[in-house]
């Protein structure tokens, strides 16, 4: 990872692995003009930092001086609470699909709530992976003519952006039911993985296929609940609880009752 980005309310733009150095410049610009400017990448398929990019940009240098680079998609998002993911296929998955414009709305009021919300975009040609869409907790997609669906990478951030600065004070802010941090998606990991090995340990999932669907699974319904920090904690202490609980039931079961007498040694 490199460079350092302001934090804001505002959404974090991320492009996996771009394939051209204008194209990020060309988002920024777009980015730009909806005061957007945290912009990371992930893998850009070029050097940064991009005399192309910078060419393209046509004065929006905030989004590129402020640049952080990341090696995998799943480091880029760990530190936001939640994750919009552009796509132009659902591809079967159990996520809520929006339209940019319901995209936005939920983005301003996770936004008023204290969430880091960030958007997420594929590389020009093929998309985000079916990995990289479980981080998300929402799909979106824009209606496009089906003759023609072609949009480039920079009239995506466009669209998305201008969403957002459309939905600027007409979202009410939805109320915390419990003080507390919202936890970012590291946070999210930290807890599914705890889950999984205690399950794993537990043979609850048989064969191993199971236990990827699963763990799939059980990672995009604890994403839509909007867990807070505080929540978090809570469930991995439980978890801890119950996996403690087994063992010593199990140590009770295997260990031999002590003796009590002499005469019972007989």
């Amino acid at each position: 990872m490199s460079g350092q980005a302001p934090m804001s309310g505002k959404p974090v733009v991320v492009l996996v692995r771009p394939q051209l150095g204008e194209n990020v410049g060309t988002v920024a610009r777009a980015m730009l003009n909806f005061g957007l400017t945290e912009l990371r990448l992930v893998q850009p398929q070029f050097g940064w930092p991009n005399a192309k990019a910078v060419n393209a940009c046509s004065g929006a240098f905030a989004p590129l001086n402020g640049v952080r680079l990341y090696e995998s998609t799943k480091d880029a998002v760990a530190d936001l609470n939640a994750v919009f993911a552009t796509t132009a296929r659902g591809r079967g998955l159990a996520k809520p699909v929006l339209t940019a414009r319901a995209a936005a709305a939920d983005m301003r009021s996770r936004a008023a709530e204290g969430r880091r919300v960030g958007l997420l975009f594929g590389p020009e040609r093929t998309g985000l992976e079916t990995d990289e869409l479980l981080l998300a907790e929402a799909l979106v997609t824009v209606p496009l003519d089906p003759g023609f669906t072609s949009l480039n990478l920079a009239q995506a951030v466009l669209l998305l952006g201008y969403e957002w600065h459309l939905a600027s004070d007409r979202t009410p802010a939805r109320k915390m039911p419990h003080e507390g941090r919202p936890a970012d998606q590291a946070e999210l990991d930290g807890l599914v993985g705890h889950l999984v090995a205690e399950l794993d340990r537990a043979d609850f999932f048989k064969a191993e296929d199971r236990k990827v669907s699963l763990s799939k699974m059980l990672r995009a319904t604890f994403a839509r609940a909007g867990l807070l920090e505080p929540e978090i904690h809570l469930l991995r202490g439980v978890i801890k609880a119950l996996a403690n609980s087994r063992e010593e039931r199990s140590a009770r079961r295997t260990t031999p009752k002590s003796l009590t007498s002499p005469d019972e040694a007989l």
